[in-house]
């Protein structure tokens, strides 16, 4: 018995209520302006708040970074996925584009064929001439324009005025459109002449492709225009 009321008499009593009310009073009469003479514990109280405030500012700063890139990364993952999804197509019919592209150049080919050189246009221009001729029609104007330079061709408007009967008109123009060279009739007219006939005018256009120098040329305006661009 006399151990166990030592060991009680040893123990130190707290009260609770007393250093609850000693802290409170720590947090009275604070001056803002200076916390460096504030009491210990409104100090460790304000550091404390102050690294909790810093800690979660930076958090939703990360998260916020962090969520701009997911958002980045989810963007360019639907775009590799769809260019993936293309590029499997793609390698899936690539006998079949093959296939195609040989196609397209071979039409091309045949198309560049019906298109004369610079020295075959006189031998066309005489040919479209004696298309009307032989349909007994008579050319009251034939006129070549400024020849205009494309890509890839060159395109020459012709001004033509003819004179004769409609069905020899019609049987002209089906002549000049089976012409071994391209050739097409464009902003056709057609009107009563003076002889109680028909006067047709149009603008008949053909084609021919650009030599190497008029393509080198072409290239260097290109360039040179891309380069004011």
């Amino acid at each position: 018995m006399a151990k166990k009321r030592s060991a009680s008499l040893s123990l130190p009593k707290v009260d609770i209520g007393t250093t609850l009310r000693r802290w409170g009073a720590q947090f009275q009469g604070l001056n803002p302006n200076d916390p460096a003479v504030w009491p210990p514990i409104p100090r460790y109280v304000l550091l404390v708040a102050l690294a909790a405030v810093t800690v979660v500012a930076l958090w939703f700063v990360w998260l916020t970074d962090v969520n701009d890139e997911l958002e980045t990364a989810r963007s360019t993952e639907q775009t590799l996925r769809l260019d993936y999804q293309k590029k499997v197509a793609q390698a899936v019919n690539l006998d079949l584009l093959k296939q195609q592209r040989e196609q397209v150049q071979q039409y091309v080919t045949l198309l560049e064929k019906q298109l004369p050189s610079k020295a075959e246009m006189d031998a066309l221009l005489s040919d479209i001439n004696q298309a009307g001729l032989g349909r007994s029609l008579q050319f009251e104007l034939f006129r070549p324009g400024q020849v205009v330079l494309r890509d890839y061709y060159a395109e020459l408007p012709i001004a033509v005025r003819v004179t004769g009967r409609y069905h020899d008109m019609g049987s002209f123009a089906s002549d000049v459109a089976h012409l071994s060279r391209i050739v097409t009739l464009n902003n056709l007219s057609i009107a009563p002449a003076k002889d109680g006939g028909l006067t047709m005018d149009a603008t008949a256009r053909t084609y021919r492709y650009l030599d190497a120098e008029e393509q080198a040329a072409q290239k260097r305006a290109a360039q040179a225009e891309n380069k004011k661009r």
